[in-house]
């Protein structure tokens, strides 16, 4: 077995630019629901899980925040996150399960956040951070296998079958 290399993360554009249908497959699947679920880690080291929008501009994941809300506060101290996007009403899984890891970076340019202000329109204040990927997860089945789909930066797209 190879060893694993460790590459820099890289923004939602350079995970399409990689692996193109990965990518329109997991941002269709963020798109089916508004709300969904994001873990980030609390100063003494346990996780803490909330809701959250993710929105997709500009070539980012972005992740919008109510002003000074625990969980931007977490991710100002400790970039590192998981967003799980939502299941929905069932436990049939069509669309399967998705899941993005990495670090989200605050975005404070003035003419960036200007420029999401004017298209997306949010409630304001917020802080609005973009996701820096570091893996992406997949889990799906096809007729009666389970299909575990991987990427990481640096990496070819892997799936396993599983019966």
């Amino acid at each position: 077995m190879a060893p694993m290399t460790s590459s820099p993360p890289l923004s939602w554009d350079g995970f399409a630019t990689a692996e193109p249908d990965f990518a329109d497959t997991v941002q269709r699947r963020f798109r089916l629901y508004k709300h969904h679920v994001l873990a980030t880690l609390r100063k003494d080291g346990s996780p803490r899980v909330t809701g959250l929008e993710a929105d997709f501009r500009f070539g980012e994941m972005l992740l919008g925040m109510m002003p000074d809300s625990l969980k931007a506060l977490d991710l100002r101290r400790d970039p590192r996150f998981a967003l799980h996007a939502n299941p929905g009403p069932d436990a049939e899984m069509n669309d399967g399960d998705v899941r993005v890891s990495g670090r989200a970076v605050e975005i404070t340019d003035p003419e960036v956040i200007a420029r999401f202000v004017e298209e997306a329109t949010p409630p304001e204040p917020f802080h609005l951070f973009r996701a820096e990927l570091t893996e992406v997860v997949r889990i799906g089945l096809d007729n009666d296998e389970l299909v575990i789909q991987s990427w990481r930066p640096g990496q070819e797209l892997r799936t396993v079958r599983r019966k």
